[in-house]
């Protein structure tokens, strides 16, 4: 069985999917964060694996424009369903 992880040596897939998606990228290096824009939405995040799930849900809910919790989805509550305690 082959098994897929979050580790560094994923980073450039995810970037060339999200450049393929059209997503601007950049890196600061200075912060250590990693940029995807695309219109008038910005998704920032710790490495590209985040960033890449960060835009999934973009592509996903494929809001219009930017609103106050645009990227919320609680239904089905499956967090509290694995993790009861959370």
């Amino acid at each position: 069985m082959s098994q897929l992880s979050s580790y560094p040596n994923v980073y450039n897939s995810c970037l060339v999917l999200l450049r393929r998606a059209g997503f601007n990228l950049r890196y600061d290096a200075s912060k250590e964060q990693w940029f995807a824009e695309y219109r008038d939405f910005i998704f920032r995040a710790d490495n590209p694996i985040e960033l890449l799930g960060l835009t999934a849900i973009y592509r996903d809910i494929n809001p219009s424009t930017p609103s106050e919790d645009w990227w919320q989805i609680n239904d089905p509550d499956i967090l509290s369903e694995l993790d009861p305690g959370s």
